[in-house]
């Protein structure tokens, strides 16, 4: 069942629906999904020039984007004014190399860059909408960086980051999804596509159009993250994605689909939203949690503290998924200084104890409400609050395999007595040890 709640779109159903038959090399892929672990998602367009919550209040249903302050106070004034932004955005102190660099240090893995969210302007050179970033009406359109795709892409590629596109299969600009003359309510088609066949058709195709040149034009990418759910659920508003999928792995084999909410054969792994899943999902799976209230870039915004980005991050890996934490730049093209310090706390943190993170899997076998763990080979490592320097961790499971125990901070060994060690004390707020086993259990 599908549960929609404000911007929140979860399927819990396709959480626990197994995989069907994928070639080798999609397995192979997530494989290599599952090692990465640690991702960063930009929501970026028109709606951080207005400093409002994505491009939400361009829905008249979705009143909950207005509540606590509508950009404007009647609707058509507001969708009016919004569809103008792109004639002010103008982010003149865009730098990727220093986003790149900066998502490096914080040890990023992976990265997703917003192409286009639900109101349709394209933050690249679109050959299939003139409403995008690069067009003659855009302010921004002289800049050598103008292309923002391209350049996000090339800068995080070069300092070894893998890279993957969002893209909302709504589109409110368009004429073949919100008609002109006709009044959409809600986030749906302003139209019945059963009953209009021929203009969903052409929506179909542009969306099938502009997908195939992201990953024609800005590969090679790894991921490709179809956002608005209600598009291929609900209202007869299905896309032919056994085309549009035949089509794009041509281009990129190994392409991750993730067709999110929509469960089958096109959600290669799943992405529980602003959540840790109590049940973890049967496939790979991404919670995805950004680091503000907000995706998007909102003045004054409230930030989560450094602990709870960091227990959430260690709590999920150790459920076995991967976490992808959301940044949004500013209007200008400049990162925030709130994400900088918490993206500069989590890298610090990482380097420390980062290797009990990356290329781990879940462990059952050592367990407690006190603590987290995962495995890599024969090596088991353990996260515990530093604070709680009382708790003992219980290796009645594995005592006869052990070899050795090691504080991560200090790489000192650490004595074990009667199956259990009580933690070191250290300065951060999550500590760690890595237990060195005669074998993998």
């Amino acid at each position: 069942m599908v549960k929609i709640r404000e911007d929140i779109e979860e399927n819990l159903d396709s959480q626990q629906e197994a995989y069907g038959e994928l070639s080798e090399g999609i397995q192979q892929k997530l494989e290599w999904f599952k090692d990465q672990k640690i991702g960063v998602i930009f929501h970026w367009g028109l709606y951080s020039e207005a400093g409002i919550v994505e491009s939400w209040q361009l829905s008249e249903e979705d009143e909950w984007a207005r509540k606590k302050g509508a950009w404007r106070g009647d609707i058509d004034q507001l969708r009016n004014d919004y569809w103008g932004l792109n004639q002010t955005f103008n982010p003149i102190n865009f730098d990727p190399q220093h986003w790149a660099e900066k998502a490096k240090e914080a040890g990023f893995k992976y990265m997703l860059f917003t192409t286009k969210h639900h109101d349709g302007f394209n933050m690249y050179d679109t050959k299939f909408s003139e409403y995008k970033i690069t067009a003659p009406t855009s302010k921004f359109h002289t800049n050598q960086q103008a292309d923002i795709l391209h350049y996000v892409n090339e800068a995080f590629r070069s300092v070894g980051i893998n890279t993957g596109a969002y893209y909302s299969k709504a589109d409110w600009h368009s004429p073949d999804y919100w008609v002109p003359d006709q009044r959409p309510k809600g986030r749906f088609a302003s139209y019945d596509p059963k009953k209009n066949p021929e203009i969903w058709s052409r929506f179909d195709r542009f969306v099938e159009n502009q997908l195939v040149e992201i990953c024609e034009n800005y590969g090679p990418l790894d991921i490709l993250w179809l956002d608005g759910g209600w598009v291929n659920s609900s209202n007869h508003e299905f896309l032919d994605m056994d085309r549009i999928v035949e089509k794009l792995r041509t281009i990129q084999p190994d392409l991750l689909m993730v067709d999110r909410t929509i469960g089958g054969k096109y959600e290669d792994y799943v992405t529980p939203e602003r959540k840790i899943p109590e049940i973890p999902p049967v496939k790979a799976w991404e919670s995805n949690i950004p680091l503000a209230k907000n995706w998007g870039y909102v003045p004054n915004d409230l930030y989560k503290s450094f602990e709870e980005i960091l227990e959430s991050m260690i709590k999920i890996v150790s459920l076995g998924g991967n976490v992808i934490l959301g940044v949004g730049p500013k209007p200008d093209g400049t990162l925030p200084e709130e994400s900088l310090k918490l993206m500069k706390q989590l890298g610090d943190w990482l380097a420390i104890f980062g290797d009990g993170i990356y290329g781990t899997r879940p462990i059952s076998t050592v367990s407690s409400e006190e603590w987290y763990a995962t495995q890599k080979g024969n090596k088991i490592y353990v996260f515990y609050k530093t604070k709680d320097s009382e708790i003992k961790i219980n290796l009645t499971q594995i005592s006869k395999f052990i070899q050795r125990v090691v504080d991560l901070e200090t790489g000192e060994d650490c004595v074990y007595l009667n199956e259990s060690i009580q933690v070191p004390v250290g300065k951060h707020i999550f500590g760690g040890l890595v237990i060195e086993l005669e074998e993998t259990v």
